[in-house]
């Protein structure tokens, strides 16, 4: 069975790696540990925040991989505890954000079991580019720039 994708319009060009994005997107959402927050701080700045009571600084590891933010944390089993009841767990985790083109991870840090990872979102500059267009008549090459004048553009 093929599947039809709204990326598939062949007005939307090269938008394949956006497509991927939302797959990978759809399937770290599924994740239910630990829990998080996301909020807005500024108008350019976001906050993860994430619970992982128990864990430490060097329990901990965060990456950015292929625009991925991945957050990593392995506790060590202590094995001279005997518990009677366990209802912490002290379990392993990853929990992945797909990152847009741009944002920056500006920094984490740990307190009252909360790891807090700030991000800043730069506002792109709208960038407005001509582009030359050559043209080969009777073996003779020109390249026009604007207004059709040969010469002024660039090859």
């Amino acid at each position: 069975m093929s599947r039809v994708s709204i990326f598939s319009s062949p007005l939307l060009l090269g938008f394949d790696h956006v497509e991927r994005m939302i797959e990978r997107a759809t399937k770290a959402g599924s994740e239910g540990y630990p829990p998080y927050n996301i909020e807005q701080t500024g108008e350019s700045e976001l906050r993860i925040t994430l619970a992982v009571a128990g864990f430490s600084p060097s329990d901990l590891g965060i990456t950015v991989e292929d625009n991925q933010l991945v957050i990593r944390g392995k506790q060590a089993d202590e094995k001279e505890r005997i518990y009677l009841h366990r209802g912490i767990a002290a379990r392993q985790f990853q929990r992945s954000f797909v990152l847009a083109d741009g944002i920056e991870v500006v920094r984490a840090e740990l307190g009252n079991g909360l790891l807090h990872i700030d991000l800043h979102r730069p506002r792109p500059e709208p960038q407005v580019r001509n582009i030359a267009i050559s043209t080969t008549d009777g073996g003779r090459s020109d390249t026009l720039g604007v207004g059709g004048k040969p010469g002024t553009g660039r090859n």
